[in-house]
């Protein structure tokens, strides 16, 4: 037999998971953990060193213990007690974090490329291989797994495999699952900055500020770093010092100016708000932004995502045992979730990017509304993921 018609070598692995980011580290380390042999893949040929999310929740936290990585993160991160709602200078709606019934009252902030490197550290641990570069070119499944060809010129048969490999997943695509939803109309801005030392912006504090302009999120991370969200009609594509400071102005505190000082690093995305018609197709199950995709108010994209990865953990035992049953239940289950988080996020976009009409009466209805304790402690238990326990 000629080299080129020579068969490809072949590695077994209970599960192969697609994607090295937050939700397939994450899933690793859990089955890992409880002696599931696990193969990562990446077509990255490092971790992301610059992130979208920045936030770790209340829930996220708690599901993480298990696995060893929260008292990590925690160690890492800037714990921010409060969450408020503003129009300018005008606090709308205070949301409150220290009072929830959890070891974590409070939004970790910490970015997701520590919260990658603390996941890949403790998968290391736990003996998983992450492969990377290499991309997944094609695979088939039949009744007993999936044969999966690498780019690396690997061939894998896994019991079972997970795309958890973000809004473009080349799993979900070549599995046949359709991605339902749309797009909003406008641009985001993400930049994290340093600001001149003022009293303009609390120090443990995540902002969301309405104004006619637009909305923008002002959140701080550790270092005295601030993380800058912002909608825009069309972003740069590398937001400057000025451009950062010119939203700031027109939409950030008013009686006090926030000064950006620098920019360490900002870029530019368009977000979707879609979710998988279904989150399994016979041995091939779907988790985080390969599932679901929103906006990212409320900051609830990879604490979804974690959650999923926890969730499935738990399924693919029994699953890889022969009863696969529970993971029918996962989709069951996680599919609302991602649905109630895309309806979070889309009203609180909606909210912010209100016609200018209409928005005297938007704050007007919030205002009233955060008079009453339970609308309060409502929107804590959702934004702190406690409401999916």
């Amino acid at each position: 037999m000629s080299r080129a018609q020579s068969p490809l070598p072949v590695a077994q692995t209970d599960v192969l998971i697609v994607g090295a980011g937050p939700t397939g580290l994450a899933l690793a380390s859990a089955l890992a953990g409880r002696g599931v042999k696990t193969l990562v893949i990446d077509r990255q040929a490092e971790g992301a060193n610059t992130s979208r999310a920045a936030v770790v929740h209340a829930r996220t936290l708690e599901v993480l213990e298990p696995i060893g990585v929260s008292a990590r993160l925690v160690a890492l991160g800037l714990q921010a007690s409060r969450f408020t709602i503003r129009d300018r200078d005008r606090i709308l709606v205070p949301i409150e974090f220290d009072g929830l019934p959890s070891r974590y009252p409070y939004t970790l902030m910490v970015s997701q490329a520590v919260t990658e490197a603390v996941l890949l550290q403790r998968a290391t641990e736990l003996g998983v291989t992450v492969r990377r570069p290499c991309s997944l070119l094609s695979f088939s499944q039949d009744a007993g797994g999936v044969d999966a060809v690498l780019s690396d010129g690997t061939q894998v048969r896994a019991t079972y495999m997970v795309g958890a490999d973000g809004m473009h997943s080349l799993v979900r695509h070549q599995a046949g699952i359709g991605f339902e939803g749309g797009a909003y109309g406008e641009s985001f801005v993400l930049a994290d900055v340093r600001l001149e030392a003022n009293q303009a912006v609390p120090q443990r504090e995540v902002i969301l500020f309405f104004s006619p302009a637009g909305m923008v999120v002002l959140a701080p991370l550790p270092d005295g770093v601030h993380r800058i969200v912002a909608t825009v009609d069309d972003a740069p594509e590398h937001p400057d010092a000025e451009y950062v400071q010119a939203l700031l102005d027109a939409r950030g505190p008013q009686a006090t100016r926030a000064v950006v000082r620098d920019v360490i690093w900002g870029s530019r995305f368009r977000v979707h708000h879609r979710i998988a018609q279904t989150y399994r197709h016979g041995r091939v199950l779907l988790a985080g932004d390969a599932a679901h995709v929103h906006s990212p108010a409320g900051g609830q994209g990879m604490n979804v995502g974690i959650q999923d990865a926890l969730a499935l953990a738990d399924a693919l035992l029994p699953a890889l045992q022969g009863d696969d049953r529970p993971l029918e239940v996962y989709g069951a289950q996680r599919r609302p979730v991602a649905q109630q988080v895309v309806s979070l996020a889309d009203r609180l976009t909606r909210m912010a990017t209100a016609p200018r009409a209409l928005r005297g009466l938007r704050n007007v209805l919030l205002s009233v509304l955060a008079r009453l304790p339970n609308f309060r402690r409502t929107l804590a238990w959702r934004l702190s993921g406690l409401v999916y326990r």
